[in-house]
């Protein structure tokens, strides 16, 4: 059963009073045609910024004007989420969502020197990097989603996801039952404390079963094992930023891949869960700048 045109978020209706629209504008790239948000001078270094699952670039509303005091900031909606086209079946991979953020990439003439990415979308920093598709100075992982999950889960999640997704009356029955009581209660599940009007934005994508597919699609289809074997031939630095009370993706799981990166460090951030980004974003950017520097 395909999507009905309504069933994706609408940027004149959902977008109306996005944050920072002034920022936004649509490309047309690598087969898609994209939503993204740009901040900061075209003289600036690069940086890109990538969203995870089931977020889009609301999730940068407090952090990307921070990082455009330095950089110039690039922030797409990835494929199939927010007000960005989905891949076809045969790219939904991981490889082929690096593969296709590359092409937009090449398209804006974005050269990335900082490469930031919170949970899903430090996947797909860390598989282009490893392509060679970009060489940033500093790939920085915001709670990142970079390694399977422990023990069975490994084995299931990925299958559920599959299910759900192949199930076309899924994302509906999800939309429909995004309240705000229902997206309060799933954010909260991450370890986070959103203010209102972060959780009203999670819920107006949430309630379009386009965006949910979306999201649906990135977990069923992403291969994180052969990312994992992958990891220890990363040559670019990497900061790992770990939200200690994540409740998605458990901080030790930060602390084993850096005893596997040397050229990897930890920084803690006691208090905040799995969307520090989004509850703390000046810490987070005083952050990500100090290492930045460092590394330059």
């Amino acid at each position: 059963m395909p999507l009905l045109d309504d069933d994706r978020p609408n940027w004149e209706r959902d977008g109306r009073d996005w944050p920072h629209r002034s920022a936004s504008r649509f490309v047309e790239a690598a087969g898609l045609r994209w939503h993204i948000q740009e901040f900061g001078e075209a003289e600036k270094p690069g940086l890109l910024l990538l969203h995870g699952t089931g977020a889009a670039t609301h999730s940068w509303r407090g952090l990307a004007p921070l990082l455009a005091e330095r950089y110039r900031v690039v922030a797409p909606d990835l494929p199939g989420h927010g007000f960005t086209d989905p891949l076809p079946p045969g790219r939904l991979s991981l490889s082929g969502m690096a593969e296709a953020v590359a092409g937009l990439c090449d398209h804006l003439d974005l050269v990335p020197a900082l490469a930031v990415g919170h949970s899903a979308g430090a996947a797909v920093l860390a598989r282009m990097c490893l392509d060679r598709r970009i060489t940033p100075d500093l790939l920085v992982a915001l709670n990142g989603a970079l390694t399977p999950f422990p023990g069975v889960a490994s084995f299931l999640f990925p299958s559920m996801a599959r299910m759900l997704f192949l199930n076309p009356v899924t994302p509906r029955l999800f939309a429909w039952s995004a309240d705000k009581a229902a997206v309060r209660r799933l954010l909260d599940g991450t370890g986070s404390r959103l203010d209102q009007p972060g959780l009203d934005l999670y819920r107006r994508l949430l309630s379009r079963s386009g965006h949910v597919s979306g999201a649906l699609g990135m977990m069923a289809n992403w291969d994180l094992a052969a990312l994992d074997r992958d990891l220890p031939k990363l040559s670019v630095p990497a900061l790992l930023v770990v939200g200690s009370e994540d409740k998605a993706i458990r901080p030790d799981t930060a602390f084993a891949l850096r005893d596997r990166l040397p050229s990897a460090r930890i920084e803690l951030l006691r208090g905040l869960g799995h969307l520090a980004h989004e509850e703390a974003p000046g810490r987070v950017a005083e952050i990500v700048l100090r290492e930045a520097s460092s590394n330059a």
